[in-house]
């Protein structure tokens, strides 16, 4: 397929349709053509639009969206509520179809239905977890029952599963309507609408290549539209924030981890403790959460409202470090040289003999990028589906080896997916961090080794996506239930991940990692197991992530010199090839000095 703008891999998004008249049903990316019977609607649109949102649409593939993400649904059947359409017949003739084509492209729809709550004001996941639990325990339903939960703006909405009562989403949203004072009392939010909405399948056109390139438009500008909501928000906050006295410097970040407010039912359980072996020590100056009031009533549970821990770092070691690290960036020439010396470092021990044993090299995305036998992590064989203990994956420490800081893997192959799993189980993970999207330049870099909505089971180990939230155009954040079927005992984790660090290069910022740091940072607060990174390869991205969190993270305790180059040669001896480039290390330095000129700007003068 040949079309303004090179986009040519279109296999990807919907199924090509034929002479039959068939129904758009989702599935992922692709889709599946099935005969239908219902009345559909035609949508038209102009040859611009198409136009306008091409380079939108190369953004949503890389990003790893699907036609069945909430985010995109729900923006969807918001925004064809703009585009003229009429009901017609199931078999139209070709004549008026003709005198459609002539003003633009058609498209006809079926609908299926979910639920959706309207605010007055934009919302966060803590509030929208909040109303639900609520309200699931109003009409005696579990939580579990509520799933794809996605808070956009003021709306949230969310899909309900087979349920004990069999309570379809009409009849969930009926009973919401009844028990609407009583949510509003108990949350404080005000309801604007409740009801059950319409999520638009793309069905027949008149060729399979407008079908899909109108589909992928269509999408493309809502997203867009996503994008400016999120914006207002942070506008929006901002102007609180002027009002409130707070200033630039003014506010505390904001983000609720799922995993923290399933547990609100232990109303008995104490408040979270501070661990000062994991802080974020960035500058609120940097916030664009949304804010949550410390005071609610409403709250009862720890969330992520208050301040920061403050970095133990003076400010006569703060300008010290300041000023090496500006040093090094200034020389290129010394920059270049410990480059060079980095390079010609070897390790010892460094065999992979595991790794590249017949068995396992199958199980290697990269044949240059092996873990060594030493640090390895290896797997319980016995339980393992193909009865072996090996990984492609690293444990990474800072200073005591029985505490392992990280755990730096590549990204899951296809084949692989059950043993990330049992790596994710048996280390006891709550964080995954993820560098890369799923697809760049057309090649993939990464299995998509969750499940697109509701639950997938990987050998032993059920995989159920509770929530995934855009919090900005650079990352997702999405939760998960992890349950072992052979046990039966049920987990929750949240995987971060970053979404604008290109495979073959570093981010034009070092913004939106430090900001994309401090949530995972936030969220891992207080616990003891090891954070699991990975990009596609498990070495670049994810090596300088490691180099940068590692530095960061021993200024946090107050350590007096800090050594870069040192502190890389250290996580090289446990993984090869750790930070690839010599940008990326350049990187490295650039987002240390930045931080700390933003704790120098935190601390009293």
């Amino acid at each position: 397929i040949d079309y303004p703008g090179k986009i040519r891999s279109l296999k990807w998004l919907i199924c090509i349709l034929f002479v039959c008249m068939c129904v758009f049903i989702p599935d992922g990316l692709f889709g599946q053509c099935r005969s239908s019977k219902q009345d559909q609607v035609q949508y038209q649109v102009s040859v611009p639009v198409l136009k306008r949102m091409q380079e939108v649409l190369k953004q949503l593939m890389l990003q790893g969206l699907s036609w069945q993400d909430d985010i995109t649904q729900y923006i969807l059947s918001k925004e064809l509520k703009r585009v003229p359409h009429t009901t017609q017949p199931s078999k139209p003739n070709s004549s008026s179809s003709s005198s459609h084509l002539s003003h633009g492209y058609l498209l006809n729809m079926v609908f299926t239905r979910r639920i959706m709550f309207f605010f007055c004001s934009p919302l966060d996941l803590y509030d929208g977890v909040k109303l639900l639990e609520l309200l699931a325990d109003k009409i005696h339903l579990t939580t579990s029952s509520f799933i794809n939960i996605s808070v956009v703006g003021p709306a949230l909405t969310f899909r309900i599963r087979q349920n004990e009562h069999n309570m379809t989403a009409a009849e969930v949203a009926a009973k919401a309507v009844s028990e609407k004072k009583f949510l509003e009392s108990e949350t404080g939010l005000k309801i604007v609408q409740t009801g059950v909405g319409e999520v638009t399948r793309v069905s027949e056109g008149s060729s399979g290549t407008v079908i899909t390139l109108v589909s992928m438009a269509v999408v493309g500008g809502l997203l867009v539209l996503a994008m400016a909501v999120a914006c207002l928000r942070h506008y929006t906050q901002q102007v609180a924030n002027g009002k409130l006295g707070l200033g630039p410097e003014g506010g505390a970040e904001t983000h609720f981890d799922y995993q923290e407010l399933c547990r609100q039912h232990m109303a008995s359980k104490s408040s979270m403790g501070t661990d000062t072996s994991r802080v974020s020590s960035v500058s609120s100056q940097f916030s664009d959460g949304p804010q949550h009031s410390p005071s609610s009533t409403h709250s009862s549970t720890p969330s992520w409202s208050e301040e920061p821990a403050q970095s133990n770092m003076d400010i006569s070691t703060g300008h010290m470090i300041l000023a090496y690290m500006e040093d090094h960036l200034r020389n290129k020439d010394r920059l270049q040289k410990e480059w060079e010396a980095l390079c010609s470092y070897q390790a010892d021990p460094s065999s992979v003999a595991v790794a590249q044993g017949p068995s396992n090299m199958d199980k290697n995305r990269h044949a240059e990028s092996l873990p060594y036998d030493h640090s390895r992590v290896k797997l319980k064989s016995e339980v393992n589906s193909n009865k072996q203990d090996y990984i492609n994956a690293s444990i990474i420490f800072d200073h005591d080896p029985r505490q392992p800081a990280y755990i730096a893997t590549q990204g899951p192959l296809a084949h692989t997916v059950a043993d990330f799993w049992q790596m994710v189980w048996e280390n006891g993970c709550t964080v995954i961090v993820m560098m890369t999207a799923l697809v760049e330049d057309g090649e993939k870099q990464c299995e998509r080794y969750w499940p697109d909505e509701g639950s997938s089971l990987y050998h032993i180990y059920e995989v159920n996506l509770v929530s995934e939230h855009i919090w900005c155009k650079d990352f997702l954040v999405r939760s998960f239930y992890l349950k072992n079927v052979q046990t039966q005992e049920t987990r929750t984790l949240t995987q971060f991940h970053l979404l604008s660090w290109p495979a073959d290069g570093i981010p034009t910022s070092t913004r939106p990692l430090l900001d994309f740091r401090r949530k995972v940072n936030k969220c891992y607060r207080g616990r003891s197991c090891p954070i699991i990174v990975h990009c596609s390869d498990g070495t670049g991205r994810t090596g300088t992530y490691i180099l940068i969190d590692m530095v960061l993270n021993r200024m946090a305790k107050g350590v007096k010199e800090i050594d870069i180059a040192a502190s890389l040669e250290h996580i090289r001896d446990q993984r090869p090839g750790l930070v690839r480039t010599k940008d990326q290390f350049e990187f490295a330095l650039t987002a240390v000095a930045e931080e700390v000129n933003a704790i120098l700007k935190a601390l009293p003068q």
